[in-house]
């Protein structure tokens, strides 16, 4: 009989799909020693590259059932993945605190309820004299802004995660496939992955990482998984306003459901929405800067320098992210709407641990 190791090296796991949860399943199968091929035709198109990084883990205001389980092991993965990852990208970090804004009173109170209950040294409720929230009533030409910080909570730059990723999976020889799976099926014990191009990667194991898609690739009738598409926009906008310094704001923080990162002391960030097309909406920047009643002059005069979406899934009918074993040697893993980045540990780590199972 095999031992697991002699099973794992010679295993051949085919991952579709190269968002972050598809580079995070390849790293972590690959630190146990499987063979890894990662498909995708648009690499560079998917969604994890609009993302905007903010890691909001600690302030989940829900301290129970699967989400938070899931946010709660993903906190404790993060540094260790950190570490291996600085080694490189020495200047990857998720950068602390992250703070959550409202101007609405009955939010406010919520917040004050949520950080009273729990008593978590690493969150403190930002009331509008607050030191941490100052330069913002200033900037934003408010006095109406409250709301709390988490010291553990912050912000990775999705782009830099990428690509170090990439680095990582060259250096453990993960091989990239660019091309469109338009059919997966079993055969004498093995999974084909065909191409458009009708060419066929033999495979022991399957995992479905290609958002919208995946459920192209599985059996309506054996499992009835459906997936809605949700677009999220982001801008960048450009100032002229020389008496607002924008850096003289906290480096990521987020108004009303608004997240805004200054970027120079005329250039901030904006995002995101919540859309459920495909084709974003026309008026963005209305769209992102309605997050407080009466915008400042600043802001209101503001040009959009740059702006991106990015189409993620988000599951109908149960809860996200969609996380599964659904036959023998076929996982899938998607539908993780506004959380991939927080949660790609643990649920890399889930789908190591089912793939274990399978060949124990």
């Amino acid at each position: 009989m095999k031992s697991l190791k002699e099973n794992f090296q010679k295993a051949h796991i085919v991952i579709i799909g190269s968002g972050i949860i598809g580079k995070f399943n390849a790293s972590e199968l690959s630190e146990l020693g499987f063979q890894i091929t990662i498909i995708d035709s648009t690499q560079l198109q998917n969604s994890s590259n609009a993302a905007l990084g903010l890691l909001m883990g600690n302030m989940y205001q829900k301290r129970r059932g699967r989400s938070w389980d899931l946010r709660k092991q993903s906190i404790e993965l993060w540094p260790q993945w950190i570490t291996l990852l600085k080694k490189f990208n020495y200047e990857l970090n998720i950068e602390k605190p992250l703070i959550q804004l409202t101007t609405n009173d009955e939010k406010f109170k919520k917040l004050e309820k949520f950080i009273y209950e729990n008593n978590d040294q690493n969150l403190q409720i930002l009331k509008k004299d607050s030191i941490f929230i100052k330069y913002i009533n200033k900037a934003f030409q408010t006095k109406n802004i409250k709301g709390m910080i988490s010291f553990q909570d912050g912000r990775i730059n999705a782009l830099s995660l990428l690509q170090t990723l990439d680095k990582y999976l060259k250096h453990k020889k993960v091989n990239y496939l660019q091309g469109e799976i338009i059919k997966i099926r079993k055969s004498n014990g093995q999974w084909i992955s065909t191409t458009r191009n009708n060419e066929n990667i033999k495979s022991d194991m399957v995992i479905l990482c290609n958002s919208l898609k995946a459920i192209d690739l599985i059996d309506s009738l054996s499992h009835n998984i459906k997936l809605k598409p949700v677009l999220g926009q982001a801008m960048e906008i450009e100032i002229n306003d020389a008496e607002v310094d924008l850096l003289s704001l906290p480096k990521h923080f987020n108004i009303n459901g608004k997240n805004i990162i200054p970027k120079s002391k005329n250039k901030l960030i904006i995002g995101s929405t919540d859309e459920f097309s495909t084709m974003p909406e026309e008026n963005t920047f209305e769209k992102l800067t309605n997050f407080i009643d009466k915008k400042p002059n600043w802001l209101m005069q503001g040009k959009i320098s740059k702006k991106w979406f990015g189409i993620r899934s988000r599951p109908d009918g149960e809860a996200s992210p969609i996380m599964k074993n659904l036959e023998d040697g076929l996982i899938i893993c998607t539908g993780f709407y506004k959380n991939g980045i927080l949660l790609a540990p643990a649920c890399s780590k889930w789908v190591a641990e089912k793939i274990k199972n399978y060949l124990n």
